[in-house]
């Protein structure tokens, strides 16, 4: 991933799926700050190998300007993920993230670390923790390689596992187990889609809950819902103006900020809003 990545917002990441590049360019227009060509859930195993060619030519073009690139492969497991993988090491395409799913083991992470270094490629990985083992295995596979850069939160695949159901209670301590593991390996923490694309209400009340958890993105599978998480993970004007106030008083010592004392953690928190609104405190 190039060094302007690293540097670049990445609240929204768009699922779209790898046999469709005409939408595409879908994801510059609403603003999504990732878009991740889909080869797996998306695509019918008939269609595999056209999508794979699609999504490594995709892979290969210039992108300035427009959002970061992922492709989500198939399960290295599979043999379509394991032709996934060799065409991403042996071909010209190096996509700023390689989302691999079902992950379960430090060791997953590890071996396509290995194999994209040996490749002089520079994508970084992002893993999908949706079962029981992953979940259990949390901490050592945020640990697992620099080459991390997000853990993502797969509801769907987590509720089966689990046999919970796909809502918020049920799922709220895989969620804050997530959330957790990924601030201790300092990586981002993005949270599931929401899969209802008509419920805008609920949308949002999820994206809201998600950011009071402690996740710093979402994903999404349709181009409206990029929108409303943008604005949910944007601090607003006040929230900006708040966190200046909140060091302000911190580099004098102890002081208050609208009637809250003011001290490490606080100013901690007023940091990390800065830095998501692209300020340096």
């Amino acid at each position: 991933m190039s060094t302007d990545a690293r540097t670049r917002p990445m609240r929204s990441w768009l699922f779209t799926p790898a046999t469709r590049p005409e939408r595409f360019g879908k994801a510059r227009e609403v603003g999504a700050d990732v878009l991740i060509l889909d080869l797996e859930d998306a695509v019918a195993p008939a269609d595999k190998s056209s999508a794979r060619i699609t999504a490594m030519e995709h892979a290969t073009v210039g992108r300035e300007g427009g959002p970061l690139l992922a492709v989500r492969v198939n399960g290295l497991a599979t043999r379509a993920g394991l032709a996934d993988l060799s065409a991403l090491l042996d071909g010209r395409a190096d996509p700023d993230f390689a989302v691999l799913p079902k992950v379960e083991s430090a060791g997953d992470l590890r071996t396509v670390d290995r194999l994209l270094g040996a490749a002089n490629k520079r994508a970084r990985l992002v893993a999908l923790i949706e079962s029981a083992p992953a979940l259990a295995r949390l901490e050592e596979i945020a640990a697992a390689t620099p080459r991390l850069a997000a853990l993502l939160f797969g509801a769907a695949d987590m509720a089966a596992d689990l046999g919970a159901e796909t809502a918020w209670e049920p799922l709220l301590g895989a969620r804050q187990r997530l959330v957790a593991a990924a601030a201790a390996a300092g990586v981002l923490a993005v949270d599931t889609p929401f899969f209802d694309v008509r419920d805008a209400e609920g949308l949002a009340a999820e994206t809201r809950r998600g950011v009071a958890l402690g996740f710093a993105a979402k994903a999404a599978i349709h181009p409206a819902q990029v929108g409303p998480i943008n604005a949910a993970l944007t601090p607003s004007d006040e929230a900006v103006a708040n966190a200046r106030k909140v060091l302000e008083e911190n580099g004098k010592g102890v002081g208050t900020v609208g009637g809250l004392m003011i001290d490490e953690a606080v100013a901690r928190k007023a940091r990390r809003t800065l830095a998501v609104a692209g300020e340096t405190a």
